[in-house]
């Protein structure tokens, strides 16, 4: 029988193999929050206008490399000027991208911070400039000036943009921090009429996706569980112009078949979840974005050491970064059909909950032996997978999954590993990482992977040894995925989460929020048809 007999079998007949039937007396349970979240950092207020106004606070100066004072600060007196260019000089302040000097006694300003924007071709180092300035500025009250004398429009935006993304606040139970809210962030110059349309329709949006990733992606679990991650989601497009929002309970997901992340959710009180959020704000076949959503990651039965444990409450960034690219392109009404499906379970080790060695059977058919309980974020992308070529007739598919250990200790810090059977699609993965700095590299995905995953019990096992993990991980995504399918997966697990830097506080990163979102918005069709790539 084939694929796609056997999900319209299991379907019509709401069949669950006997490893992925329920206790009849199973009770879900709500659990209440644990902790009192304090109210969220306020954002900067963000005005656009000619000339500054009243010195006072921070004055925010973008220089490329050859620029003076005299050019970028028309609202300080000319030997306010002279003192700027001075400090410059002794500095060895050449504009460089990213760099700052924070100046001190200079006119009526509590101080004034210069930042270098490179040779501002760079939109995405420009944005990096600004997310250095919103970091230093992110626990100042005082309003803040950004001078954009003599800058092109683009680059003004770019810069507001990058400190609304850098001036986020991960403390979010904090309840020692500022109170009240920040000072305003007055973009003024002669670029700044320019700016605003651009940052209005397009930056603002990012930043408020980017926030709402970051927020769901760094609360606990007692918090963000797959009801409640859908719940948010709710409340974040609500009231957002062409968009509809469906989500699948336990009885919906049963009846379809969904054996895999039904699995994963066994041993927790808190059941399983799917979210699809569609927008269409242009026609044609849409732009599928599939997000692993595992809302707190034990191991399951394979129980995982507990130091860094705590961690695993990101372990729902892909389903959380696919959303919020959503978001962001629903909010400017992008002209892109797109859809956003957040596969969300909690593996937890109970009575109930999945074992090594028994079999699961996904929506399409599938059999699959469980070898790790802590290889599940696979486990319920097969069959957010496997509804999207059900019900979507997909242009396209990528998943994105804090999915494997083994992708950072190939690539380290700086990109997400890129599998994809279809080259014109991988290409264009890539040019949006450039494009953002939210870079990916291309990792193979081999024939070998296949017997790797082989089962003598099953279809596939949903591990495959010591060998490449992170690629026979894709492989076992893409084996949900129909052949003539373009699909891309996008294992961002070493991205996701850590230390502070330019971009960030501790925690999320937000990865894959504005990757995705230049990804879908510069779309271009792959046709359909027998892979072409992927070694």
């Amino acid at each position: 029988m084939t694929r796609s007999a056997l999900m319209a079998c299991a379907a019509a007949l709401c069949l669950l193999a006997p490893g992925e039937v329920y206790a009849q007396n199973r009770v879900s349970i709500d659990l209440p929050d644990n902790a009192a979240r304090a109210a969220a950092p306020a954002a900067r207020a963000v005005n656009f206008a000619a000339e500054a106004g009243a010195p006072g606070g921070t004055l925010i100066l973008p220089m490329r490399p050859g620029d003076t004072a005299a050019g970028r600060a028309p609202m300080l007196s000319e030997a306010e000027r002279r003192m700027v260019d001075a400090a410059l000089t002794s500095a060895a302040f050449e504009g460089q991208a990213r760099r700052t000097e924070t100046l001190r006694g200079i006119g009526e300003w509590d101080r004034i911070i210069v930042v270098g924007v490179g040779d501002a071709s760079d939109l995405a180092a420009v944005q990096l400039s600004g997310a250095v300035v919103g970091r230093l500025l992110v626990s100042d009250m005082a309003p803040a000036t950004l001078s954009v004398q003599g800058l092109p429009a683009s680059v003004a935006a770019e810069l507001t943009t990058g400190f609304g993304i850098g001036h986020y606040r991960s403390d979010l139970y904090s309840t020692t921090r500022e109170a009240g809210v920040p000072g305003g962030l007055s973009v003024v110059g002669d670029a700044a009429a320019g700016a605003e349309p651009l940052y209005r329709g397009r930056g603002q949006p990012l930043v408020e996706a980017m926030t709402w990733t970051r927020d769901i992606a760094n609360e606990p679990a007692n918090s963000v569980y797959p009801q409640t991650f859908v719940e948010r989601a709710q409340a974040a497009f609500r009231g957002v112009d062409n968009v509809s929002i469906e989500v699948l309970d336990e009885a919906a997901m049963q009846r379809l078949g969904m054996g895999a992340i039904l699995g994963v959710g066994r041993g927790s009180h808190r059941p399983p979840r799917m979210l699809i959020v569609r927008y269409q704000g242009a026609g044609g076949q849409p732009v599928v974005l599939a997000g692993k959503g595992i809302t707190f990651d034990t191991g399951g039965i394979s129980l995982k050491p507990g130091a860094g444990m705590g961690n695993m409450k990101m372990d729902m960034s892909g389903a959380a970064g696919v959303v919020g690219a959503t978001l962001a392109l629903a909010k400017s009404q992008a002209p892109v059909n797109v859809v956003a499906i957040a596969a969300l379970a909690e593996n937890m080790p109970d009575g109930q909950a999945i074992r090594p060695a028994d079999v699961l059977t996904a929506m399409d058919g599938t059999t699959i032996e469980i070898i790790s309980t802590d290889a599940e974020g696979r486990l319920v992308l097969a069959d957010a997978i496997a509804w999207a070529e059900a019900n979507l007739d997909p242009a396209v598919i990528v998943d994105m999954a804090t999915l494997t250990g083994s992708v950072g200790g190939a690539l380290g810090g700086e990109y997400a590993g890129l599998f994809s059977r279809h080259d014109a699609l991988a290409d264009q993965l890539i040019a949006a990482g450039r494009a953002t700095g939210e870079g990916v590299w291309r990792l193979p995905l081999h024939p070998s992977y296949a017997a790797d995953m082989a089962s003598s019990i099953a279809d596939l096992q949903n591990t495959g040894g010591s060998g490449a993990g992170a690629g026979t991980g894709a492989h076992f995504i893409g084996h949900f995925v129909e052949e003539d399918t373009p699909w891309a997966h996008i294992d961002m697990a070493n991205m996701a989460y850590g230390g502070a830097n330019d971009w960030k506080p501790d925690g999320s990163f937000g990865y894959g929020v504005r990757l995705l979102e230049r990804f879908v918005r510069d779309y271009q069709p792959v046709p359909a048809g027998r892979a072409e790539g992927g070694r």
